[in-house]
C-alpha cells in the first residue's frame, strides 16, 4: 500500500448509530491504524489533527500526518487554528489534493495548542468560532462546485465550568452552514479527567438539527451503544477504546443488530498485532513504525491474562521480529482479564 492523493469521487460520510467513526488521536490515527481499523468496521475516520498555517508554513511533519490512499474513505481532513483567513486557505490547498471533507478542532485542550487562541480557547471567542467556521463552509462550497463537501466542528462543553458554551454556539454553527458537530463533553479545564456528561451531549442534540456524533468514555461497545440510547445522537466516535481493540466498531455494529460479538482471544489479539504491522510497515518505512508498535501491541494485549511479563518487553523491542515473537507469544494467552476501570484514559 503506498500512501497517496486522493482523487477518486469520496463515499458520503455516514451518520447513523451503527455506523461508527474513528476520532483524530495525534500520534495514533495514522494512515496504518484508519485501515486497521476500517478493516475492523470503521465506517468513517477522521485524520490527526493539522495546522492550518502549518500548511503554508512548511511545518514538519504536516504531509505525513496527511498521507492516504483510496482505500482510506470516506475520510474528513480536521484542521486547527485561530484565523479565518487561513481555515479557508486550508480547506482550499486540501481540496486541492483530493480531499472531500473538513473537521474543524475547537475542543482540543492541550496547552499549546490553547495559548494560540486556537482548540478549546475558541469556545470563549465564540464569534470568532463561528467566522471560521463560516469561512471553512464557504470555501469548500467554492472549491469543490457540484459537489457536496461536508465541515464539521469538533467542541467541548467549555472552557471552564458551569457555562456550557457548546449549547450556545452550536445553534449558531448549524446556522453557519456546519453538517455535524462532534461533542466530547468535558471542559478544556478538566482535559481527561472525571466522567463524561452525556445529558450534555443530549442537550445539544435537542438543540441543533443537524447530526451530533458523541465522543468521550466510549471504551467498549456496551458503553457506545449506553451513550447513543441516552443521548439520541447520530452515531458516535471511538477514540481511546479503538486503540485497546480496534475491532470495537464491528462489536457495536454486532451489538446494535443483536449479534454480539465474544471478547477477544490471544488468536484475535495475534492476528490483529501481525495485520496491524503489515500496514504499518507497508505505508511508514521510518523507523517511527517500529516505535508505534512498541506502544500499540501492549494496549492490545492488555485484556489477556497472563501478558504483563509481554508487555513490558514489547515496551523495548527493537526490530519487527521481535513484533512477530510477541504474536506467537500472544497466541497461548486466551483468558480475558477483569477490566480496570482505573487505567482508562479517554
Amino acid at each position: 500500500m503506498r500512501p497517496k492523493r486522493m482523487d477518486t469521487p469520496a463515499p458520503a460520510l455516514p451518520f447513523a448509530p451503527a455506523a461508527p467513526w474513528l476520532a483524530p488521536m495525534a500520534g495514533f490515527s495514522d494512515l496504518a491504524f484508519r485501515m486497521l481499523c476500517r478493516e475492523n468496521g470503521c465506517a468513517a475516520a477522521v485524520t490527526e489533527m493539522v495546522s492550518a498555517k502549518g500548511l503554508f508554513f512548511g511545518s514538519p511533519g504536516t504531509s505525513r500526518l496527511l498521507d492516504t490512499c483510496p482505500e482510506d474513505a470516506p475520510l474528513v481532513a480536521q484542521i486547527f487554528g485561530a484565523e479565518p483567513d487561513y481555515a479557508a486557505r486550508a480547506v482550499f490547498w486540501l481540496a486541492g489534493r483530493g480531499f472531500r471533507h473538513f473537521d474543524f478542532n475547537a475542543g482540543c485542550p492541550v496547552p499549546k495548542v490553547a495559548k494560540s487562541g486556537a482548540g478549546a480557547a475558541l469556545l470563549d471567542d465564540p464569534d470568532r468560532l463561528v467566522a471560521v467556521a463560516r469561512a471553512m463552509v464557504l470555501a469548500a462550497s467554492e472549491a469543490r462546485p457540484g459537489e457536496k463537501p461536508l465541515v464539521g466542528v469538533k467542541l467541548r462543553l467549555g472552557v471552564k465550568p458551569p457555562h456550557m458554551v457548546c449549547l450556545d454556539v452550536g445553534p449558531r454553527l448549524a446556522e453557519a452552514g456546519v453538517s455535524w458537530l462532534t461533542l466530547h463533553p468535558r471542559f478544556a479545564s478538566q482535559g481527561y479527567s472525571g466522567r463524561s456528561d452525556w445529558s450534555a451531549t443530549a442537550a445539544l442534540v435537542l438543540a441543533v438539527d443537524i447530526p451530533v456524533m458523541a465522543s468521550g468514555d466510549l471504551w467498549t461497545a456496551q458503553d457506545a451503544a449506553a451513550c447513543l440510547e441516552h443521548t439520541g445522537a447520530a452515531g458516535v466516535m471511538f477514540a481511546r477504546g479503538a486503540l485497546a481493540d480496534p475491532a470495537i466498531f464491528a462489536r457495536l455494529r454486532g451489538l446494535l443488530e443483536g449479534r454480539p460479538l465474544p471478547p477477544p482471544t490471544g488468536p484475535d489479539m495475534a492476528a490483529l498485532i501481525r495485520r496491524h504491522a503489515a500496514l504499518v510497515r507497508a505505508t511508514d518505512h521510518s523507523p517511527r513504525g517500529l516505535l508505534k508498535m512498541r506502544t500499540a501491541v501492549p494496549r492490545y494485549l492488555k485484556g489477556l491474562a497472563g501478558s504483563r511479563a509481554l508487555r513490558a518487553r514489547m515496551c523495548g523491542c527493537r526490530s519487527w521480529e521481535d513484533v512477530e515473537l510477541a504474536a506467537r507469544e500472544a497466541e497461548r494467552l486466551t483468558a480475558a482479564e477483569p477490566h480496570d476501570p482505573s487505567d482508562r484514559k479517554d
